[in-house]
């Protein structure tokens, strides 16, 4: 449990305006003052940097003087909670939703969404996908209410803009900065069924496909819903590019006890 010296080393520490707590502030108080200023901005850096670090692309897309004063207004409301510094920022995106000064590059939330997946899916445990093979076991009553368990590393992201192109025009010393955000929406599934992170425009339909998938929705129930979203949905050809990926890790039927998983998390 935090003490109240530490609750007021910590306001100190994330606002410049808050009173120093004692020892700081009294006595011979004035040299600790200057240093822990010193060690209020170095906290205040690390965090910015740690932001960058994450976020190249959005960094490139406003530049790197708005983006540090942007990241300085996200870490002076938003505290570490985790002493991992590579889990710092997964709020970010929700931040830029509300930021006012980006209002005007609308498609800029998404893009951090699509680079802290990118993360998250490089950063996850390993496993083993299947493949088209691994279904053939199943009879075709089966299929329909076939439900798919899926990589630790798969991650999905959906856009009403086109972010995959934004992002890979803005990859740093590989893309060439150009940009179409009225070219249309892009779903994109993130994989790392190797040591590389496997990064997918999905189909029409595909990022609905695959979230209901996601959310426990049996292959029928979840085509269903993708048709719906898009006529031009193709279940076979979603289907095989989603095995092909490696984001399935195994599946189950319910009620008559069919199942298999391919899964090794190294723990």
């Amino acid at each position: 449990m935090r003490t109240e010296w530490q609750n007021d080393f910590a306001a100190a520490l994330r606002n410049p305006d808050a009173t120093l707590p004692p020892g700081i502030r009294d006595g011979r108080g004035a040299p600790r003052a200057r240093r822990f200023a010193v060690y209020r901005n170095n906290h205040f850096v690390s965090l910015i940097d740690a932001l960058a670090d994450a976020y190249p692309v959005v960094q490139r897309l406003v530049g790197d003087e708005f983006f540090r004063a942007m990241a300085k207004v996200f870490v002076a409301t938003n505290a570490p909670r985790s002493p991992v510094m590579l889990e710092y920022g997964a709020g970010f995106a929700e931040f830029l939703d509300e930021f006012e000064p980006v209002a005007q590059l609308p498609y800029l939330a998404d893009v951090a969404r699509l680079e802290w997946a990118w993360l998250s899916s490089y950063h996850a445990a390993d496993a083993d996908g299947i493949d088209a093979t691994s279904l053939t076991v199943l009879l075709p009553t089966q299929v329909d209410v076939l439900q798919l368990q899926f990589h630790p590393a798969a991650q999905l992201v959906c856009s009403r803009w086109p972010i995959l192109s934004i992002w890979e025009a803005n990859v740093v010393d590989e893309g060439d900065g150009q940009i179409k955000p009225d070219a249309g929406p892009e779903s994109v599934l993130l994989n790392r069924p190797r040591e590389s992170v496997d990064v997918r425009r999905l189909p029409p339909g595909g990022g609905a496909f695959i979230q209901q998938l996601m959310n426990g929705l049996n292959l029928a129930a979840a085509a269903a819903l993708a048709t719906k979203a898009r006529s031009d949905f193709d279940l076979p050809g979603n289907l095989q590019g989603l095995l092909e990926s490696g984001a399935v890790i195994g599946f189950s039927v319910p009620g008559n006890g069919a199942t298999r998983e391919n899964c090794d998390t190294g723990v």
